[in-house]
């Protein structure tokens, strides 16, 4: 499990399902990271970049290779010129959808029930 202010033990003994969850996902972007990487399949860092405006390059590296480390994303380096990664969902990460998608139909209906979702 990757170290961030979550994992420390003071928050693990707290309630230890909850806050390991919340180790693994806490970051600013994690959550959008997950979402973007399970709808489109595979995500190059580029496209990443793109889709989570305001992300720094140095936070999507680090949230990417946390989220790496923590087994929800696997990373297929290419060796080109330049270089191509991709970042897809391994099994832990897939068995996160149901998770995803309860988040995102909540969100939906108690944060901004006047959306609408264009990838329906």
């Amino acid at each position: 499990m990757s170290e961030n202010k979550f994992s420390s033990q003071e928050n693990l003994a707290r309630c230890v399902p909850m806050s390991l969850l919340q180790s693994v996902i806490g970051g600013k972007w994690k959550i959008l990271i997950l979402w973007y990487v399970s709808f489109y399949k595979v995500q190059r860092f580029g496209e990443l970049m793109r889709r989570l405006d305001g992300i720094t390059q140095s936070t999507l590296t680090k949230q990417l290779r946390e989220l790496e480390s923590d087994g929800f994303l696997h990373r297929e380096i290419y060796k080109e010129i330049p270089p191509k990664v991709e970042y897809s969902l391994t099994e832990l990460g897939q068995s996160f959808l149901p998770v995803l998608n309860t988040m995102m139909a909540w969100s939906e209906t108690y944060l901004c029930p006047d959306y609408k979702n264009p990838y329906d």
